[in-house]
């Protein structure tokens, strides 16, 4: 047996163990509003609202009064990086929306950016925020590694090119990523959310962005550096030699020698943080939900952006699974969330619907169509933009005598 053969044959106890690390709990705490079986009257739905919504407690008010007016029982907030939604130190948004969203009945999820930190047309002005205080966190695509080695990660060149690159190729990647590579990134995001579940009561923690950008990334320094420590510590010695004299004048010889393991590599990490994040929330709220966006077809899911659903569920880290849908065909709504069923069996799905993009007719039908094919419930994005031009107001309304009324 070779060198790569035998890697091969170690990698799946690597990732057993990684993942059962990972796994610790105690509870401590209960849910302010309980959740029930999200099946007939108790199905979710619910509005992703942008902490641009959240301004004051008369925007909050508003908004908690149109989305229960319009039948809605979930609200999916938005946190910022730092884990809160307040646009300033004065004002806690966030206990603001539970507040009132709980004397309305309606339940509120903390909506989470795992690995997305900042988007690259709009830079955060805070200095203190993560991408400035550690640039080294942020994942680097393929295309531009071998550049960014020769640049110090906390020069603002580190920074603007890499931010550079990512607008040039928005189609590819819609913002900067932390990495889930390196442990003290993946800390700072788990720190994040248990400072959200120990300091607001809130009904479930949804998990966006939990991806890879692309399968190109990431080839950062210290992502390829902890990938070449984890292989070499499984190599013989004279297979480890012979990539050594490679990485000579291949600083990216390892990811390139084995590209299976480099691939279960960045797909194992990934899960190990989901694993880490649904015990984090349920050490502090045990019966919060713990959900998760994922690409709609398992198998794009796996191989452009390294997100292993099927995984996630099969070890229950998810209590439900947030089937995002590309394009606006009601079709390739239907077969894609038919696919996500199939494998979710009598897991939670919700369906996540674009609404913004849809027209009142459209968004109906989905709904619709994600209840025939046995969906928990549903998710609109977004408040904010239902209830601007065009839609105007009366989207959320008309969306509540169509779909809610009644029931």
């Amino acid at each position: 047996m070779d060198a790569d053969s035998r890697t091969r044959v170690r990698w799946p106890r690597m990732l057993l163990g990684l993942l059962v690390c990972a796994l610790t709990s105690t509870p401590v705490a209960q849910l302010a509003v309980p959740l029930r079986a999200a099946s007939g009257e108790d199905e979710v739905r619910a509005l992703w609202v942008r902490r641009t919504s959240l301004e004051s407690t008369d925007s909050i008010r508003r908004m908690v009064s149109a989305a229960a007016t319009a039948g809605f029982n979930t609200l999916f907030v938005q946190m910022r990086a730092d884990g809160s939604a307040r646009p300033g130190p004065d004002f806690d948004a966030v206990g603001e929306t539970l507040t009132q969203a709980h004397a309305a009945g309606l339940r509120v999820h903390a909506w989470v950016d795992v690995a997305l930190a900042a988007a690259a047309d709009e830079l955060p002005s805070a200095r203190d925020h993560v991408i400035y205080q550690h640039p080294e966190w942020l994942m680097v695509p393929r295309a531009i590694a071998a550049e960014l080695l020769a640049i110090d990660s906390h020069s603002p060149d580190y920074l603007g090119r890499l931010q550079r690159w990512t607008r040039a190729n928005a189609s590819r990647a819609d913002g900067l990523y932390v990495s889930p590579l390196q442990l003290d990134a993946a800390a700072h995001v788990i720190d994040v959310v248990r400072d959200v579940v120990r300091r607001y009561a809130v009904d479930g923690v949804y998990l966006d962005h939990v991806q890879y950008p692309g399968d190109d990334f990431d080839y950062s320094r210290r992502s390829v550096d902890a990938f070449r420590d984890f292989m070499r510590s499984q190599l013989q010695p004279a297979e480890r030699q012979r990539v050594d004299r490679i990485e000579g004048i291949d600083p990216f010889a390892y990811p390139n020698e084995f590209p299976g393991q480099w691939r279960s590599f960045r797909q194992a990490q990934l899960t190990a943080l989901v694993a880490r994040l649904r015990d984090t929330v349920r050490s502090a709220r045990p019966s919060a939900l713990v959900s998760a966006a994922v690409t709609s077809d398992a198998w794009a899911a796996g191989h452009d952006t390294l997100q292993d659903w099927r995984t996630w569920l099969d070890n229950r880290f998810l209590d439900a699974l947030c089937p995002v849908v590309s394009g606006a065909d009601a079709a390739q709504f239907a077969a894609q969330l038919a696919q996500v069923r199939a494998i979710a069996g009598a897991r939670p799905v919700w369906a996540a619907i674009g609404a913004n993009r849809l027209s009142q007719r459209e968004t109906l039908d989905d709904i619709v169509t994600a209840r025939r094919l046995g969906a928990s419930g549903v998710i609109l994005f977004s408040y904010d933009s239902l209830i601007s031009p065009p839609k105007g107001t009366e989207y959320l309304s008309a969306i509540g005598r169509g779909a809610f009324a009644g029931s």
